[in-house]
């Protein structure tokens, strides 16, 4: 082979190499920081992976908020109005955060099938419900309840 062959074909077999690793590195820094969304349904069927980074979300329960009376845990269910899953929280909720509507919750899945979130996301106004629990709530088949007037 001509030496002048060999060093082009080294040079581009080093590129080559170079980005198959840029890209390796790239793909798998995003799966790690990927959160997929879990509907309350998914969860008690056991789709959603445990020890992992996920959100779920849905609709609080009426009565089942119970917090901590010396410490700043919280437990509440969320239910899409099929299954129900009991989300566990330390820390102060949203001001925004009731009974009754729609939230998203970041957290792992525990063996108990409880969610223990870091980070609780509520609606910033009356009219606004997380696109991730609508569509949980459309498919299946219940709609959202019509916002609560306060005052």
């Amino acid at each position: 082979m001509n030496p002048l062959r060999k060093k082009r074909l080294v040079i581009i077999l080093a590129i080559l190499v170079g980005v198959g690793a840029a890209v390796g590195l790239a793909l798998s820094a995003l799966q790690q920081n990927i959160n997929l969304f879990y509907t309350p349904t998914q969860i008690a069927n056991g789709e959603a992976p445990k020890d992992t980074r996920i959100r779920a979300g849905g609709m609080v329960e009426q009565g089942s908020l119970v917090r901590s009376g010396d410490s700043l845990d919280v437990k509440f269910n969320v239910t899409d109005f099929n299954k129900t899953v009991t989300i566990a929280y330390r820390g102060i909720l949203p001001d925004l955060f009731r009974e009754g509507q729609g939230i998203v919750a970041l957290g792992k899945l525990n063996a108990d099938g409880v969610v223990v979130a870091d980070e609780v996301l509520a609606k910033h106004d009356e009219k606004y419900m997380p696109p991730e629990v609508t569509k949980a709530l459309k498919d299946s088949g219940q709609s959202a309840p019509a916002p609560v007037k306060e005052g």
